[in-house]
């Protein structure tokens, strides 16, 4: 690569301001082997008289101001006019380069003509069009040319010579291999094509966006994008990829409404390629009726980012003209955290590696937890990627995630696809469960609000606001569907500026409303709305919320409203709650099991009960006695949590006395599972006496029993969802089973089931 000294970046930087700048580079076909045949001082005798051959041309040619030559490698540098379409830049640029190629090749083979030791020359040819300089938006090229514009300029001087050359490589079938050939060709027809994804809402049920996935040509080894980002990269020549899949990311997105996103993968590096500008997508994107608001930059995570500083301040320019971005592959790359408190991103795209089977791994559920809490005191939102299975889904509902996207959900499809019906009522059905659970949702502070069209003149709204002072807020609805927030003091605030009201008031509201307030479904519980709330940025702390149904307008909610809904719901939750153990106590158990028989369908109830916890209280003490039992409480979570449903109950009655709702499948399994883990962990509670060799266990009635300590007895009483139960009868039915259950020495589960009968099972 030719390194270019300030006398020549001056005159550069003259044309670049006024004219678009062209490259054109020329090199001798199979040089190496035309120089082993002809010798080294012929050849560079040769290329002396190709150099002064191209200088002839270049008189000739107005247009070239400039020629630099690097061993047998030459590069010109072209003029063209400015007010003409790129397309047509480029085919004037190809047309110059053309024309120097056969003459060269002309004035060669008639200088070489007489010689003996003449060899065949021929020469291969590519161009490349400069990125646009600054101020020319007019066209006149005026204002100041600082450090960082000729920074600029030389990047994209260096990107144009790497272009240019890969240009002239598609020619040279002898030294370019089968594959990058074929991957030179797919990028010249535009071969490649996009795929769309659903990433879905668990808030509401409802497709929030799709994510754009490139694909190669069916039956090319370049198919996969791993394989093609791979050799791109590999081989310089990811910048021209990744434009390329931009333009076809965007122009897929075949109806895609203003409220949906595409999430589209931008490499971390590619960021700072001079071409990496959004012009060229947002033309795109108003030719589908679309704005930046609706386009997602995902940074790949798996690229380190090594500059920071920059990233952040080119991010920061993007935002600002409504894209939003997000941090992919999050857990699977280098620097995960560091890219997260950086960038601080509007998405996190957890990887794979840690959704796969997290109903099952307590290390997964953690380090996702420590995401989501993260995320909820940043207001950034969670997207679980590769959900495959409903265990998979149902976990991450429970655990607050807010978007997913995966197999199970729906796979990619050249159009943008909508949710199946199956699909559809798997999120209802939890996204129902989970509400129920929750200690209360936003929908119950929905508070209507008037609402104004967004082309509805600013005048209009302000005179609403001065007849009516109690009001704060106003919702810009369109369709139905909310898409703005304007509120109270701050459209007064705007209007008092200087020229406020002249420039302002004959305007539509659209141009001063928030066009990205908090919205959330009226399912969502109020505990997360308000750590989403009081998350936001500080000018944004007391805004209203916007609360919707089914992706309509339902009202708003203030965040007083909120504040004092959570603090009420936390009292009476710790009032009727174990103060030992911080379960739902004997109030919560009733509304739940009421609940479950109302709704008509099967679900499983588990009374336990230790034995012998007397005789363990007298002899260990109160302060072990507590520890016993708060010990169960925890055991009886752990078993729901590995084998029982995301979203069972587990009460304490009193006592030593719980009790587990569930919803499990194989509700047998879950409880030989809390025997398992209470038998595992009971031996850490007992401390023998010095000189005592086995612990002597006593009945209440202080008789002496065979057995080996505290156990644990279980009752499962089956309650299929056909079946006529009350409450009185689920209570009878433990009465029985946790008498028989206790006749039994160890640790055992009986189980009953309507008309059944019931059977016994020891640990």
């Amino acid at each position: 690569m030719f390194r270019l000294n300030s006398q020549e970046l001056e005159r550069i930087r003259h044309q670049w301001k006024t004219s678009r700048v062209g490259l054109i580079y020329l090199d001798i076909a199979r040089y190496a082997e035309w120089e082993s045949l002809a010798g080294s001082g012929y050849g560079e005798h040769l290329l002396t008289s190709i150099k002064s051959s191209l200088l002839q041309l270049q008189a000739e040619t107005p247009s070239i101001f400039k020629m630099n030559r690097v061993g047998a490698d030459f590069f010109f540098f072209a003029a063209l006019k400015v007010k003409q379409p790129d397309d047509r830049h480029y085919k004037d640029l190809q047309e110059i380069g053309t024309r120097l190629k056969l003459e060269l090749t002309r004035l060669i083979r008639y200088k070489t003509e007489s010689d003996r030791r003449q060899v065949p020359i021929d020469f291969h040819m590519g161009t490349a069009l400069l990125s646009e300089g600054p101020n020319r938006a007019d066209g006149k090229g005026k204002g100041a040319f600082g450090e960082s514009d000729l920074a600029h300029m030389d990047h994209c001087i260096y990107i144009a010579v790497k272009q240019a050359i890969r240009a002239a490589r598609l020619q040279d079938g002898s030294e370019a291999s089968d594959e990058t050939r074929e991957f030179l060709s797919i990028m010249d027809l535009q071969l490649i094509t996009s795929v769309y994804q659903p990433i879905v809402s668990f808030e509401d049920a409802r497709i929030f966006g799709y994510e754009a996935l490139t694909r190669g040509p069916v039956g090319s080894v370049f198919h996969s994008p791993i394989h093609l980002f791979q050799f791109a990269e590999r081989e310089n020549m990811l910048y021209m990829l990744d434009r390329l899949a931009r333009e076809k990311a965007v122009s897929g997105c075949i109806g895609l409404s203003q409220t949906e996103r595409v999430f589209i993968n931008i490499p971390a590096h590619v960021i700072h390629d001079p071409q990496f500008t959004p012009g060229q997508t947002l033309k795109l994107l108003e030719a589908r009726g679309l704005t930046p608001h609706n386009v997602v930059f995902e940074i790949t995570e798996r690229s380190s980012i090594e500059d920071f500083t920059t990233t952040k301040l080119l991010l920061q320019h993007y935002r600002s003209q409504g894209y939003q971005i997000a941090i992919d592959d999050a857990g699977a790359g280098y620097s995960s955290l560091q890219a997260i408190a950086e960038l601080q991103p509007d998405f996190i795209k957890v990887d794979r590696s840690l959704i796969q089977d997290i109903h099952k791994d307590k290390i997964k559920e953690n380090i996702l937890e420590t995401f989501v809490s993260f995320a909820e005191k940043m207001n950034i939102r969670i997207i679980a990627e590769g959900i495959e299975k409903l265990e998979e889904l149902m976990k991450l509902m429970q655990m607050g995630v807010h978007l997913g996207q995966g197999y199970f959900l729906a796979r990619p499809e050249p159009l943008l696809a909508p949710l199946s019906r199956d699909v559809m009522e798997h999120l209802l059905r939890q996204r129902k469960l989970k509400s129920a659970s929750a200690l209360m949702t936003i929908g119950q502070l929905a508070v209507p609000n008037r609402t104004f069209g967004p082309d509805t003149s600013i005048s209009e709204v302000a005179n609403y606001f001065r007849a009516n002072e109690p009001v704060i807020c106003a919702v810009i609805v369109a369709k139905g569907a909310p898409v703005g927030l304007i509120m109270r003091d701050k459209l007064f605030q705007q209007l008092a500026g200087q020229y406020g009201l002249s420039l302002y008031w004959n305007r539509p509201i659209s141009q001063l409303m928030d066009r990205y307030p908090l919205i959330v479904d009226e399912q969502m519980p109020i505990d997360q709305v308000s750590q989403m709330a009081t998350s936001r940025e500080f000018n944004q702390l007391y805004d209203y919320v916007v609360i919707t149904s089914s992706g309509q307008f339902l009202g708003a909610a203030s965040i007083r409203s909120i504040l004092e809904s959570i603090t009420k719901a936390h009292i009476e939750h710790a009032r009727i709650a174990n103060p030992l153990t911080g379960l739902p106590g004997n109030v919560q158990i009733q509304r739940e099991l009421t609940k479950r028989l109302g709704e008509k369908r099967d679900f499983s109830v588990i009374y336990a009960d230790l034995d012998f916890f007397k005789w363990y209280n007298d002899r260990f003490g109160f302060h072990k006695g507590d520890q016993m039992i708060q010990f169960t409480g925890d055991v009886l979570q752990e078993a729901s949590r590995i084998s029982g449903h995301p979203f069972d109950f587990v009460g304490h009655i009193g006592g030593d006395d719980f009790i587990v709702i569930t919803d499990a499948d194989e509700p047998e399994r879950l409880c030989e599972e809390m025997i398992h883990l209470f038998e595992q962990g009971v031996g850490s509670f007992y401390e023998p006496r010095p000189g005592e060799e086995r612990r002597r266990v006593f009945d209440r009635e202080g008789q002496p029993v065979d057995a080996d300590g505290v156990s644990l007895s279980l009752s499962l009483i089956l309650c299929p969802g056909y079946a006529e139960m009350t409450l009185e009868h689920i209570s009878q039915e433990a009465a029985k089973l946790k008498k028989e259950a206790k006749s039994r020495k160890g640790s055992v589960y009986v189980v009953c089931q309507p008309s059944n009968g019931s059977t016994s099972r020891s640990s």
